[in-house]
């Protein structure tokens, strides 16, 4: 994925404002890019699933300190087989 990071977490790691903002970024996006600092989280991949369950989405990849998201939309713009 080449885009850009849509949301960046730092040092308080995943609080119910980040959930929020993740979730008003599934409002017109199927796929967030979430950009993790180092003070946010030592054990990446389990940040990550944290993140997914909270927001009710699915873990597309982790690759280094950044995570996707995937949430189908009412009106899907991804189509996956």
């Amino acid at each position: 994925m080449t885009e850009k990071p849509l949301m960046q977490v730092g040092k308080n790691g995943i609080s119910d404002n980040t959930i929020k903002n993740i979730n008003e970024l599934f409002n017109t996006h199927e796929l967030v890019k979430v950009s993790v600092m180092k003070s946010a989280a030592d054990d990446i991949k389990e940040f990550a699933l944290d993140l997914a369950r909270l927001s009710r989405s699915e873990l597309v990849q982790v690759i280094g300190r950044q995570i996707v998201l995937y949430r189908r939309s009412k009106e899907p713009q991804i189509i996956l087989p």
